[in-house]
């Protein structure tokens, strides 16, 4: 039974993708998702059980980059940055990861954003989102610390979620024309400035 959910999983999350970061969560139904994933609306509520639920399963493999359950820290991008000793390399190596996970997250993230102001399930989910992406952040930014003097942890986790909220992503890649690359280099740059290291 199992092997028979995850194709009818991976569309419906698919569809979902589209729908709710063209039209809007708010405007999606199960059944237009259904509709858009070629499966029964059944199918979607026997997969998930609700709309919510496929917006967080939406979430939660648009930041993985996959349906595997580990969590963020205990990625080997995460890990590869922590085990750096070089602190300028660290951030290369940890922004390049975080740059990667909005390529994918970005418009979802941006989707669940919009969504959180009339739906009360949808705002918790994207406080929670929010922390995660903090205590993520801060913790890489307390092993850079480690490897510097005098580094304003506080500060540098602000920078930190401003340059790399989705919205600046979106911005400056999309609507600017900013290549990744460029945007990555930026950020890089910009962080290391907060905390006080020469590039």
């Amino acid at each position: 039974m199992e092997d028979d959910k995850i194709p009818a999983r991976r569309k419906i999350l698919a569809a979902a993708g589209t729908l709710f970061t063209t039209t809007g969560y708010a405007s999606t139904t199960i059944k237009a998702i259904a509709g858009e994933a070629g499966v029964a609306v059944q199918t979607v509520y026997f997969v998930f059980g609700n709309k919510r639920s496929v917006l967080a399963a939406l979430l939660d493999t648009s930041i993985a980059g996959d349906d595997e359950p580990i969590p963020t820290l205990a990625r080997p991008w995460v890990a590869e940055a922590i085990a750096e000793p070089d602190p300028l390399s660290q951030l290369r190596i940890q922004v390049h990861g975080a740059r990667l996970v909005l390529d994918r997250a970005a418009p979802v993230l941006l989707a669940v954003r919009a969504a959180a102001g009339a739906d009360a399930e949808v705002a918790q989910l994207w406080a929670t989102t929010c922390e995660h992406t903090e205590t993520v952040l801060r913790h890489l930014t307390i092993v850079l610390a480690d490897k510097l003097d005098h580094v304003d942890v506080d500060r540098t986790v602000d920078v930190g979620l401003a340059l790399l909220a989705p919205e600046t992503h979106t911005l400056l890649i999309d609507e600017r024309g900013w290549s990744p690359e460029d945007y990555e280099r930026w950020v890089v740059d910009a962080l290391a400035a907060a905390a006080g290291l020469e590039v």
